[in-house]
């Protein structure tokens, strides 16, 4: 295959592997361009919409974007209902204009298991793009929303959880990260993601790596949703966590340094719709703080940036 020439324009793109794409279009507008789609994870064909479209949405905020208009993307089995498939499609035109976006069209296929997911395009100022890569030591990380919706979402699935740890779980997911992202723009913050699959572990490491930078996260700092704790200690097991498991946590990636094992579970707990993770400089703490007022963001410090490299996870 022939090597492909990136334009100067394409600011941030294949060679460095961040949440969004980001071109620039004029000298103070770039567009930010991005997809996500995955299977129901809800029973609740309206709330799978929403879900799916602030997971979607998420990484233009995670870049430090605003969102403009959207695109479906779903594919449906034959002998489903229709009228599922519109609350699904409803549910994500509510969450995207809650956004001040627009849903502008998009594409359905068939196939045997239902997915729904957005193409979402944003702007953002190219001089006040969030990057993984720009993390620094000395800086605070800050998360943005509670974890736990992987472990939470099996458990509903199996049919473990009961209607109020749900129904929080599902107020986390279609909670969108609009107001966080706001908060670390408007304080010149440089440095987030947003926690999704890898889990809070998982995107920690990507962060540390990208910024040639050590991460330490104190455990008993991150936030939990309610529940999450105690379906961790079922010994819940799924592909998403155990891929994860895998993948990071062999000693050198993520080191959990005298951690339970539910601990370990639930910072490689794959999320969906998670919050923001932010470095948040010295110089920026007393802006951050201010912003997170302005902007009503509940965010929790859950541990620092260090010289060295790797993520490692204490008490």
């Amino acid at each position: 295959m022939r090597e492909q020439r990136s334009p100067a324009e394409l600011l941030v793109g294949l060679e460095v592997a961040d949440d969004a794409a980001v071109y620039l279009v004029a000298p103070e507008i770039a567009i930010v361009e991005t997809l996500d789609f995955f299977p129901p994870i809800v029973d609740d064909a309206y709330a799978s919409g929403a879900i799916g479209a602030a997971n979607a949405m998420s990484d233009v905020y995670a870049m430090g974007g605003e969102v403009m208009f959207a695109l479906n993307i779903a594919a449906w089995p034959e002998d489903a209902p229709l009228s599922q498939l519109e609350r699904i499609f409803q549910g994500a035109i509510d969450k995207v204009a809650e956004a001040g976006g627009v849903v502008a069209g998009g594409h359905t296929v068939i196939d045997r298991e239902p997915k729904y997911g957005l193409a979402v395009t944003g702007l953002v100022h190219p001089e006040r793009i969030l990057l993984k890569s720009r993390l620094r030591a000395g800086d605070a990380l800050w998360l943005t929303k509670p974890i736990g919706t992987g472990v939470l979402t099996t458990a509903h699935k199996n049919g473990a959880l009961d209607a109020a740890d749900l129904a929080s779980a599902i107020a986390s997911m279609v909670s969108l990260n609009r107001r966080a992202a706001r908060a670390a723009v408007d304080s010149e913050l440089h440095a987030a993601t947003d926690i999704t699959g890898f889990g809070l572990a998982g995107h920690a490491h990507e962060m540390a790596d990208q910024s040639a930078v050590a991460i330490r996260i104190h455990a008993d700092a991150v936030p939990l949703l309610p529940a999450a704790r105690q379906q961790a200690e079922t010994g819940i097991s799924f592909g998403g966590l155990e891929r994860n498991r895998a993948y990071f946590d062999d000693g050198a990636k993520v080191r959990f340094d005298r951690v339970d094992d539910l601990t370990h579970t639930l910072l490689l707990d794959p999320q969906t719709s998670g919050g923001l993770l932010v470095g948040v400089p010295r110089a920026h703490a007393d802006a951050w703080q201010r912003a997170m007022k302005t902007h009503d963001v509940r965010a929790t410090e859950i541990g620092e940036v260090i010289a060295g490299s790797g993520v490692t996870v204490v008490r």
